[in-house]
């Protein structure tokens, strides 16, 4: 099961910001560079990014080991005024701590985690042994908080036999986790990080077979401009390098971007290749870029655009997530009967950076940001990353499954189980899950749900049955009471409409869409 936030008009105008760039595909692209992150041998761009946030020795996460905020104590969002009163509570908060940025799961805490841990509550099979790693766990506030709830609701049994492990890139960050945790002696024997790399295979080991749950979660950024609070979510996804590919206009084909110092002298700039990279090309393929219509109105169209391009050439830049696709190869490989809760962000404001899905690359000094021009001018004090294409996200979890695959081979009368994809948005997530009246302000904003357009992913391919076999959904427990009081189990959707408020749904909630999320039940 996949839960898989889908807002079109984000994803709409950060399609048409790709294009809003001016001046030539092959602009001048070259950077000083203070730094040994490029060779004697040109590099990739995604080698470039990850040696640029994840180096040991000038990566942005290795020299700014501080960079994940703790709080001392939850904050008390009842005694706020509202969402105003709120936002200058965490521009104090960034004041003080002089940090990059907090974790929602930290601002929220524990609600967050709670809403989470419930959510793996409700969705697991508590037959056998819980198994819960999480990607990039960053103070350790998510495990504790979660084990917290687990010791404190689930049955003895279900605590007792957990295991909860942290896989995590940064050595310091790895170390804070383990403080973190050890402040509960009973989590300590029931947890462990890991200090590596998630998307190298052969840190895994052997695949792993049990049933597990995979977290990866946001990490909140806020920043000042121009003495105007600027706060939006990011998450693991969002970090995770990318390659870029361009073309000069229209019909042209795509091209990889390879980064290359200029001679002895420390500036860098893009050559441009033909595409040979097995992920590049796999991505070109999951987005059927590689595809042409060979049929008779299709190769009119395409005549007129090599017209048009030749007269108006528009040249296109795409960022593409091979980390991501990376990841998700190794997680669907290492982890097979994994679900997966994760988070990200469909849109970034005021990208100055060119192409589809660019990145924003930031750096804060003195409690300030500052976005750089382009991508080459993180030297290791900045941060870059990236918003999520999430039809892009569902097609990759389905590759990497093995899905899309199983689709293209079947025969016509073949059924495919399928790998389903549902849409919830932090509100609906923390009003199903969660207790969102815990992160109301006075006048009853909700801080968790307003202070941006954060969004879940929720891939549990057990949710379904799951469902049938315990139907603990607050949600279908209410819906199947209604149906079941008439005569024939049978219900009109205008009849049921008017009972939104029985069934706490809010409301710009579709009814329809809610009872589509559950197929096998109704």
């Amino acid at each position: 099961m996949i839960f898989l936030p889908r807002r079109l008009p984000l994803l709409l105008s950060l399609n048409l910001r790709a294009f809003s760039f001016k001046g030539s595909l092959f602009c001048p692209s070259a950077a000083s560079f203070s730094t040994d992150i490029i060779g004697d041998t040109p590099i990739l761009v995604r080698d470039f990014i990850h040696s640029a946030l994840y180096h040991p020795n000038h990566g942005y996460f290795s020299k700014r080991p501080g960079s994940v905020g703790m709080l001392d104590q939850s904050i008390k969002f009842n005694q706020l005024q509202g969402r105003n009163a709120y936002l200058r509570h965490l521009g104090n908060l960034y004041k003080r701590n002089d940090i990059a940025w907090f974790t929602p799961v930290e601002l929220f805490k524990p609600w967050y985690a709670h809403g989470i841990a419930e959510a793996i509550l409700r969705t697991a099979d508590l037959s056998v042994p819980l198994k819960i790693y999480e990607i990039g766990g960053g103070s350790g506030t998510c495990a504790k908080c979660i084990m917290d709830y687990m010791m404190l609701n689930a049955p003895a049994k279900v605590y007792n036999n957990m295991t909860y492990v942290s896989v995590e890139i940064s050595p310091s960050l790895a170390k804070k986790q383990l403080e973190t945790l050890g402040e509960v002696s009973s989590h300590s024997s029931r947890f462990r990080v890991e200090c590596r790399d998630a998307a190298n295979r052969s840190g895994w080991g052997d695949v792993d077979r049990q049933q597990c749950w995979v977290i990866m979660l946001e990490k909140w950024k806020s920043t000042l401009h121009k003495c105007a609070l600027r706060d939006c979510y990011f998450q693991v996804l969002d970090n995770l390098p990318h390659d870029l590919i361009c073309s000069e206009n229209q019909v042209s084909p795509w091209m990889e971007v390879w980064l290359d110092k200029q001679g002895d002298s420390l500036h860098v700039s893009e050559l441009y290749k033909p595409l040979h990279d097995p992920l590049i090309s796999c991505c070109v393929k999951i987005l059927d870029m590689d595809k042409e219509d060979s049929s008779l109105g299709s190769r009119a169209i395409s005549a007129a655009k090599r017209i048009w391009s030749k007269v108006f050439p528009h040249p296109r830049r795409v960022w593409l997530p091979t980390g991501c696709l990376q990841l998700m190869e190794v997680l669907h490989w290492a982890l097979p009967k994994m679900s997966l809760i994760a988070s990200d962000f469909s849109y970034l404001p005021d990208v100055r950076i060119a192409g589809e899905r660019a990145p924003l690359v930031s750096t804060k000094k003195d409690g300030r940001s500052a976005d750089y021009k382009s991508y080459l001018d993180a030297k290791g004090d900045a941060d870059i990353f990236f918003p999520t294409d999430f039809w892009l996200l569902e097609r990759i979890d389905h590759h990497c499954s093995g899905l899309l695959t199983r689709h293209l081979e079947a025969s016509s009368s073949k059924k495919v189980k399928q790998r389903r994809t549902i849409v919830l948005d932090t509100a609906s997530f923390m009003e199903e899950f969660g207790l969102p009246s815990k992160t109301r302000t006075k006048d009853g904003c909700s801080c968790s749900a307003s202070s941006s357009s954060s969004k879940k992913i929720v891939c549990n391919p057990q949710l379904d049955k799951q469902g049938v076999k315990h139907s603990k959904l607050r949600f279908v427990q209410k819906l199947k009471t209604l149906p079941l009081s008439k005569p024939r189990h049978l219900m009109p959707l205008r009849v049921l409409s008017k009972c939104r408020s029985y069934l706490s749904l809010p409301p710009k909630c579709s009814i329809l869409s809610m009872i589509k999320r559950y197929p096998a039940i109704f």
